[in-house]
């Protein structure tokens, strides 16, 4: 027998109807043939294929779908042309193929039963490994490999053969592989990922496809998208333009990346960047067809957009979509969300807030006499004061309480700057937040040591404990892995309409009261990571409430307990039924749950949560 599943959404609703098929006996000297037998909402349909090509082949109607198949007696085929999704996808349930599904196969977890439901018998080794023991022996032979990338490459490799199992490594060892699937090693598989490309994940458009966007998204085959992250390549961690490889939604102008253009392995297109109208019809075709395909409510993070780009970007559509952009709401973003912050708890006009926040840009402290030659969103934090170039210089005028990178130039926090810091700091707040690890502006061995243990330290990569003179320091690691999968899970989970600034003080508030006096005494500033799910839901309960508060909430009615509404849309590894349909958000709650442990905010790739434009 051979089972398998033809997946249609029904009126917008992610209800699915499965063809089961039995192989009818072949009567001598004609072609077997497959008899489909449709159960669902509708009412039951016969349909008959051929099997082996015979006397009886016209049978198989020409004029039948893509490779032959089914003619559309009924017009299914052209039906679901309005539901957006590819009428042709199958989605194998059983038997050897099953076991080439990544969102299915469970490998050599299938239980007795299962094999023999699934008609796996002699398919799999007679053994059945629970995921837990599954997950044993990956570890073991992960940490065999002495090369990062070779780690990350094979997890590459288990994603895309068994999903689950996939998701289970990384939630029960998150704190010990974050590094493999986020920086510094996501840096190295960017840069190298022409040559490490085994299978596209993602949704790759490119000018190429203008005037047919629309129709390329409806080659994707599932219509129930949520959560969209897409990129234009040119700013990717702090490596700069590196085109076509990376993130679920690929928009694909061209590279100004000599060494990619040269590149024989290079997957993107070989010309140079579009810029000026062309760019801009394309997004516009982009951003249009995402609301045509997948509704008001479908979440876009802009991510690793170049400045020139990710401002305008940002103001156009936060107006008409549910966007955000975490590396410009998370860099001079930081600075407006910080004032924000401190109106908020003193009650002091916005502006005056501003005026104690200072801005070091490439060409030094960003003052009142620069003010015409600075782009629109440096111009609030143009202070009067006297200008200087070195950042050394403008930490001995300003006298900051807090020193906090995040330009993606590395080596800029210098032992001058960190001494500098703790001789008018009893504890000088150092946060070096640039990725990857070869961008940070300071190590955090250095921070402690310059600073004599007194820095209180962060930063975007990781990096290990450090003991100066007799004690420990447990560095955080402050990068948006924290706050963008509980926010986006807010968002999602309320029906937010609109991403609004104090949805994002919200989501920092919520963060920060998750941190113990245990990890204050151990130098961190933040909470454990191997947290996260804990850490997401508080998050997304936060978020929101706040969405209901401020009337952008579109879910009705609200939940009671926000926190525990968001624990149960949260995806399980372990929730096991071939056919077993996950709710919308949950679904969603799996792609964002990826960003918690992969990525967020500077990650591209991430194992590529490419793979999760599609939400599963």
């Amino acid at each position: 027998m051979l089972s398998l599943s033809r997946t249609a959404f029904l009126e917008g609703v992610d209800q699915r109807r499965f063809y089961r098929a039995q192989r009818a006996p072949a009567a001598k000297g004609k072609a077997g043939v497959v008899r489909c037998v449709a159960a669902g909402e509708r009412k039951t349909r016969n349909a008959e294929i051929l099997i082996e090509k015979s006397a009886g082949a016209d049978m198989v109607d020409p004029k039948s779908a893509v490779s032959g198949g089914v003619k559309d007696v009924y017009g299914e085929d052209r039906a679901t042309e309005e539901h957006h999704i590819t009428p042709w996808s199958l989605s194998v349930a059983s038997g050897y193929s099953l076991l080439r599904d990544p969102h299915h196969n469970k490998g050599l977890a299938f239980t007795e039963k299962e094999r023999d439901a699934h008609y796996l018998r002699g398919l799999l080794p007679p053994s059945c490994l629970s995921q837990e023991l599954q997950v044993k022996k990956l570890m073991h032979n992960l940490r065999q490999y002495q090369v990062p990338l070779q780690r990350y490459m094979a997890l590459m490799d288990l994603q895309e053969s068994n999903e689950r199992l996939f998701y289970k490594l990384l939630i029960d060892n998150v704190e010990e592989l974050l590094p493999v699937v986020y920086t510094p090693t996501v840096g190295e598989a960017c840069q190298k990922y022409g040559s490490i490309f085994r299978r596209p994940q993602g949704l790759y458009i490119s000018l190429k496809e203008k005037g047919k966007i629309l129709e390329v998204m409806k080659n994707w085959p599932e219509k129930a998208i949520q959560v969209i992250v897409v990129t234009d390549g040119e700013r990717i961690l702090g490596l700069g333009d590196l085109g076509s490889q990376c993130l679920p939604v690929t928009i694909d102008v061209g590279t100004n990346n000599e060494k990619l253009l040269k590149d024989e392995f290079y997957i993107g297109l070989r010309q140079k960047r579009a810029t000026g109208q062309e760019y801009a019809e394309l997004m516009e075709e982009f951003m249009r067809a995402v609301k045509q395909n997948y509704g008001e409510k479908v979440l876009i993070q802009f991510e690793d957009f170049a400045n020139h780009n990710a401002f305008s970007l940002l103001e156009k559509y936060s107006k008409t979509h549910l966007v955000f952009n975490d590396d410009i709401q998370a860099g001079t973003g930081i600075a407006e969300l910080i004032a924000l912050e401190m109106s908020k708890q003193t009650s002091t006009p916005i502006a005056e807030c501003r005026k104690r926040i200072w801005l070091v840009d490439s060409k030094g402290l960003i003052v009142k006499s620069r003010f015409e030659t600075l782009q629109h969103f440096k111009k609030p934090w143009a202070h009067e004061g006297e200008f200087v170039k070195d950042l050394s210089e403008a930490v001995k005028a300003i006298k900051p309480t807090v020193l906090i990178g995040s330009s993606g130039v590395g080596r800029t926090f210098t032992k001058e700057v960190v001494e500098t810091m703790a001789s008018f700091n009893e504890k000088p707040i150092i946060l070096a937040l640039s990725n990857p690890t070869s961008q940070s502006e300071c190590t955090a061995e250095e921070a402690y040591t310059w600073s004599k243990g007194r820095a209180i330290f962060a930063s975007g990569s990781p990096f290990n404990p450090v003991e100066y003179e007799g004690k420990s320091f447990t560095p955080g690691q402050a990068n948006n892995a924290y706050i963008f999968p509980g926010f986006g899970l807010g968002l999602i989970m309320s029906g937010a309409i609109r991403v609004h600034d104090d949805m994002l003080l919200a989501a920092s508030e919520a963060l920060a009261s998750q941190v113990t006096q245990e990890n204050f005494e151990k130098g961190s500033i933040y909470p454990p990571f191997k947290n996260i799910r804990k850490i997401s839901a508080q998050i997304a309960a936060e978020v929101a409430a706040k969405a209901y508060e401020l009337g952008l909430a579109s879910h009705l009615p609200r939940p009671q307990n926000l926190v525990k509404y968001a624990e149960s849309c949260m995806y399980s590894p372990c929730k096991w039924n071939l056919f077993f349909q996950l709710n919308m958000i949950e679904i969603m709650e799996k792609m964002w749950l990826l960003i918690s442990i992969v990525s967020c905010c500077d990650v591209l790739l991430n194992l590529h949560y490419a793979a999760y434009f599609a939400c599963n």
